[in-house]
């Protein structure tokens, strides 16, 4: 996960609404013009439910 930045994740989460799933999480980050990376990152995660925004970062970047 070396080229994404908790930074990055937040801003492409910007504005979410929690509890989310995964699909959820992946149309905020497009509507937020987030990086194809981030994108991707957030479309294969092993989880599909989230209840804030330190689940997802945990779920990004210890998974």
């Amino acid at each position: 996960m070396a080229d994404l930045s908790p930074i990055d994740l937040q801003k492409a989460l910007s504005g979410m609404e929690y509890p989310a799933d995964k699909k959820g999480l992946v149309e905020c980050a497009r509507r937020n013009h987030a990086d194809d990376k981030v994108v991707s990152e957030l479309d294969h995660l092993k989880r599909n439910s989230f209840d804030g925004p330190n689940e997802v970062q945990k779920a990004v970047f210890s998974e």
